[in-house]
């Protein structure tokens, strides 16, 4: 009879522990999809030819997918009609909510009213959906910081705030339909324009407004192109360059190219002060070989665990967590946003910012 009780007993602790241990396979990822399984999730990208759309498309959908939903992951090649379709289509295969970083900003109004019409939630990505009043949430960097940081490194390499100068600069700005260009460049301008103004940055060319500045498209190539007009009209004679202000990487490496043909980068010619944004890899290996100075570092991981989160609350029916609702007006309304805080990588600290924090290998950069 004792020999029958005890196998029943450890019977039953070895069928408790196999049943525990079900359990604890089991529920974490019960409980994280108990909201989320079959639920599908559009996300709009621009273009695969940047590296960072690439990688913001790829983090968010791992980590949607992660918590569970199904993803729809597009990208439009810098083609507004092709990105208008590809979100009609989202709409069409019962997405519940879009996450749209926008080719132009100002081109899918009817494509959020349609979405609107159908139920569907939406979050601009980055770049700021305008003149539409169906624009739920915005999650981005605080772009008009990402200006500012940029600013205050050429302010601090030249010593400007010691007093030092003349300085010779060249003004980039960002493409004229993305919302986050004025940012840049009023970031950027709330620091230097004082020194401009004062003489102790001159600008040789006289182009300091946006809209005489500002690179279509964000194409590298036309950025290198008018840097070689900047520098034959300019700076033939010899005249030193002292810093260029890019708000970010694609400008910033077709201005790099630019400089190496015109002989910048020995002793009596070295590469002027050059700022950027992302963080992409030629611009890291740019940095590491100093021929640009510093990127803004815009950790896609993060923002794409904020819209996640955003996501996560739309679809339990609750409000999504924001940190600004007055800063980003569509022209409309002002869009709820959270704004991650940026930083920004230079020689001497990418390793920590890049590496050390996994976002980058030291093979990536060889």
């Amino acid at each position: 009879m004792r020999k029958l009780l005890a196998v029943l007993l450890v019977s039953v602790m070895i069928f408790g522990l196999a049943a525990c241990g079900t359990q604890n396979d089991e529920s974490p990822s019960s409980d994280a999809n108990s909201s989320s399984d079959g639920i599908l999730i559009g996300v709009g990208m621009p273009t695969q030819s940047l590296q960072r759309w690439n990688q913001d498309g790829a983090n968010m959908k791992e980590q949607l997918e992660a918590k569970g939903y199904k993803v729809d992951l597009q990208y439009a090649n810098n083609d507004v009609n092709t990105q208008v379709s590809q979100l009609e289509n989202m709409i069409l295969k019962g997405c519940k909510v879009l996450v749209i970083a926008a080719i132009d900003g100002s081109a899918l109004t009817n494509v959020l009213s349609n979405a609107h019409n159908a139920g569907v939630k939406v979050i601009a990505y980055d770049r700021l959906l305008m003149n539409s009043e169906y624009v739920d949430y915005y999650a981005t960097f605080d772009n008009f910081k990402v200006g500012v940081i940029q600013g205050q490194y050429i302010e601090e390499k030249l010593g400007l705030k010691d007093g030092k100068g003349p300085f010779n600069i060249e003004l980039f700005a960002g493409s004229q339909d993305d919302n986050n260009a004025t940012f840049f460049y009023n970031g950027a301008m709330s620091v230097l324009k004082p020194y401009i103004d004062s003489g102790k940055l001159v600008v040789p060319s006289g182009q300091t407004e946006f809209k005489k500045i500002a690179i279509q498209g964000w194409d590298s190539g036309k950025a290198q192109a008018r840097m070689d007009n900047l520098i034959s009209a300019n700076y033939a004679g010899g005249t030193k360059l002292d810093a260029i202000l890019s708000p970010n990487d694609s400008l910033a490496i077709g201005i790099v190219a630019s400089l190496k043909n015109a002989g910048y980068g020995t002793d009596s010619k070295p590469y002027p002060i050059l700022t950027g944004q992302d963080c992409d890899k030629p611009n890291v290996k740019a940095m590491i070989n100093n021929q640009q100075s510093m990127s803004i570092f815009k950790d896609t991981r993060t923002l794409a665990s904020k819209v996640v989160e955003m996501v996560e609350a739309i679809v339990n029916g609750q409000e999504a967590p924001v940190n600004d609702t007055e800063t980003y007006n569509n022209g409309v309304k002002n869009v709820p946003s959270f704004l991650c805080e940026p930083v920004f990588a230079d020689a001497t600290n990418y390793k920590q910012i890049l590496i050390e924090s996994g976002y980058y290998t030291e093979a990536d950069l060889q």
